[in-house]
């Protein structure tokens, strides 16, 4: 339980260790999950469309999470659909039917 409430510190909801999941928000919820991914300390976390579902708003919170997780030494790789969220990215590459159709930009 000290991992949980540590990694929960990490993604800022610690205040919300006992609540269930119909008593957070959507970008709470999403927060809580990238709490349980960052659990045991990885050095790579990979987010499938974290934002997709999210507002603009909820949306900047976890982008600036992710920069936090980064800053801290944990390599994100993330699939998004949202231009706007990959040109946060140091990489970029772009896939279509499978296969990488642009470079990997620097």
């Amino acid at each position: 339980q000290e991992r949980a409430a540590t990694a929960l510190e990490r993604v800022g909801l610690g205040q919300r260790l006992e609540n269930r999941p119909n008593q957070l928000s959507g970008g709470q919820q999403q927060r809580v999950a990238i709490a349980r991914a960052i659990i045991n300390r990885p050095s790579l976390l990979l987010a499938d469309e974290p934002t997709g579902a999210l507002d603009s708003s909820t949306t900047a919170e976890v982008l600036e999470l992710f920069d936090e997780l980064h800053r801290q030494g944990i390599t994100l790789v993330m699939v998004t659909h949202e231009d706007d969220v990959a040109a946060r990215a140091r990489r970029i590459a772009r896939f279509q039917d499978g296969r990488i159709v642009s470079e990997p930009s620097q």
